[in-house]
């Protein structure tokens, strides 16, 4: 049985992919699906009722939907944020190439450590085996 941890993440990836659906798609039935995946979320905090002031995700997602369709001023600053924050590689791609956007930075746990040039210094060289 999943854990309330395991729904979580299902349901918050289950609503990046929506928003993806939504950036490729920019139809209404799409923007609601996001927008009644957002509530879903806002309701997993321990929030019961709609006027309840806490509501992150369904703010996010109208902000997100706004810029994805060009309504609102720091559009590019909002969807470059929200690329930067998608942990999973490919869907961070994929929703970079939706919204336009020309370059996107890999996630910091994707990033190799630069190799340290002094790493092999004084071991000697390696010589070719005879066969």
């Amino acid at each position: 049985m999943p854990t309330l941890v395991e729904g979580t993440q299902r349901l918050l990836h289950a609503w990046q992919l929506a928003l993806l659906r939504f950036a490729v798609t920019r139809d209404e039935p799409d923007r609601l699906n996001v927008a009644a995946l957002a509530a879903e979320l806002d309701h997993l905090g321990g929030r019961r009722h709609a006027d309840d002031s806490l509501h992150f995700f369904r703010r996010t997602s109208s902000q997100l939907c706004a810029a994805i369709g060009g309504q609102h001023q720091n559009a590019d600053a909002i969807l470059d944020g929200f690329c930067k924050q998608i942990e999973e590689p490919r869907l961070r791609l994929a929703f970079a190439a939706a919204i336009g956007m020309t370059h996107s930075d890999p996630a910091p746990s994707q990033l190799r450590p630069k190799r340290n040039p002094d790493l092999f210094r004084g071991l000697p060289a390696r010589r070719s085996a005879s066969l």
